[in-house]
């Protein structure tokens, strides 16, 4: 209690001390006898001004000239390029003005450094000024929030019937991949049904989970220039899909199904040789701090050419979720051997279109 005592004491003693000086001064203005030495500091402090502008500005252009590889990666979707065009044109539009709010704040600071010859000209109000800096940046951010609702709603519309269909689901502290078998859709899940086995809760007593399979352990698989339609959910905490080369991005919220469709327009290998990297992978990270694994919540997505991703999927349904949790008993005859589905025949049309 001493001690804050007289940590109180000091700083009551200093607050005093600049009280009586700011009154000395105070009273020296009304009395005509303060004087002000400005000296060379007023010049020089202006011209430092104009001086960290032009270094501080050519600093930021040579940041974003060297890091523009990094920061700007390739895109692998139809969407991504309205997707990068609204972003560009939001940032064209705020960073000329950004730039030019600047060069005129610290312009005008060397520009109308003080002078004792001048007398600040006195302008308190202009109504047609006032309505020019009112409707410019109304008409401007309309245009901006028109543009980039267009984009998204575009982007967020149904899925094409003719969308491969699959669920990913977020859970501490990993994603899981559930496709649709032959009947190309995807059965109940229950969450009481959870348990060590049955990870995604499926019921199998409804008829469209009989074929339903999973995909691998640590990727998933999607096929090259055919609708592909994420269902995303998840099973505990809000986790976040996140597909930076083919501009996805869309939460898991639990007890809230969410869902996004894309197109990919570049094959891992693709992707492989455009970027000189071998080992490239596209991967699905989460972007939603979901607990203190979030760093661990990583999926590598691989994009077929559709042909390589039939015969992927040929080889995954004869694994079913029901044959795995039925102790092998065989899958659902009548919908393993339908091959003829809506996926596949998107697929297939793909196949003849590229061939």
């Amino acid at each position: 209690m001493i001690t804050i005592a007289v940590a109180l004491s000091i700083i009551l003693l200093l607050v005093i001390l600049y009280l009586l000086f700011r009154i000395q001064v105070l009273a020296s203005i009304f009395t005509g006898s303060y004087r002000r030495d400005i000296g060379k500091s007023n010049k020089i402090n202006a011209a430092l001004f104009l001086a960290f502008f032009v270094v501080m500005g050519g600093l930021f252009i040579w940041s974003m000239n060297s890091a523009s590889e990094d920061m700007i990666i390739p895109i692998a979707s139809e969407h991504g390029i309205d997707i990068d065009s609204m972003f560009w044109l939001t940032m064209g539009v705020i960073g000329f003005v950004f730039v030019l709010t600047h060069i005129l704040l610290f312009w005008y600071s060397y520009k109308y450094q003080h002078n004792d010859n001048k007398r600040a000209y006195y302008y308190p109000h202009n109504n047609k000024i006032e309505i020019i800096w009112t409707v410019i940046p109304a008409v401007v951010m309309a245009l901006l929030v028109f543009s980039g609702w267009k984009t998204w709603a575009k982007i967020t519309s149904p899925a094409p019937e003719n969308a491969v269909v699959v669920e990913v689901m977020g859970k501490q502290f990993n994603w899981l991949a559930r496709y649709p078998g032959a009947d190309n859709k995807l059965g109940l899940v229950k969450h009481t049904l959870i348990d060590a086995t049955n990870e995604f809760g499926i019921d199998l007593n409804d008829r469209d989970a009989q074929d339903d399979f999973p995909g691998d352990p640590t990727s998933f698989h999607v096929p090259k220039g055919v609708p592909v339609q994420l269902k995303i959910r998840s099973r505990d905490v809000i986790h976040s899909v996140f597909l930076p080369h083919f501009r996805v991005k869309m939460d898991a919220v639990p007890g809230m199904p969410t869902t996004f469709w894309f197109i990919p327009t570049k094959t891992t290998a693709e992707m492989q040789t455009e970027t000189g990297n071998a080992n490239f992978q596209y991967e699905l990270a989460c972007t939603e701090v979901c607990g203190r694994g979030h760093f661990a919540m990583k999926m590598t997505m691989i994009v077929d050419e559709p042909e390589d991703y039939q015969k992927w999927v040929e080889a995954q349904q004869k694994k079913t979720f029901a044959s795995q949790l039925q102790g092998g008993a065989p899958a659902d005859s009548a919908a393993a051997v339908a091959l003829n589905t809506t996926s596949d025949a998107a697929v297939a049309a793909a196949t003849a279109t590229k061939q």
